[in-house]
């Protein structure tokens, strides 16, 4: 069981542009394993071992309904990933972005006073 702070498989998950394309595809609703190989018109061996890779980063989980097996997208490591990593730098680049903002207002405002 992978710790909750280690996102070290969730980014490896995510560094493949095969396992982006497929957890893509499950954004849209949950697909079999067959499905996935025609929509990413590729192998079945490719898909399972991508599959795999996901699963193991919790970002699949899969559903055995009969002989199928249905692959649903777990969002739940990936908004993690984005409370953990991304969000703190979208608060610095919106303070930034408003520094700049109000810099070029006042520069402008510079310009028509003197002109």
């Amino acid at each position: 069981m992978k710790l909750p702070h280690d996102d070290d498989a969730i980014w490896r998950a995510l560094a493949n542009p095969l396992r982006r394309a497929i957890l893509d595809v499950l954004r849209r609703g949950p697909r079999t394993t067959g499905e996935l190989v025609e929509v990413l018109e590729t192998s079945r061996h490719v898909v399972m071992q991508h599959l795999g890779v996901l699963r193991e980063a919790d970002l699949v989980i899969v559903e055995p309904r009969g002989r199928k097996r249905v692959n649903h997208l777990n969002p739940v490591p990936i908004q993690q990933i984005h409370q953990r990593w991304v969000a703190h730098y979208e608060q610095n680049w919106a303070a930034a972005l408003v520094g700049l903002k109000l810099t070029v207002e006042g520069a402008e405002q510079e310009d028509e006073d003197v002109g």
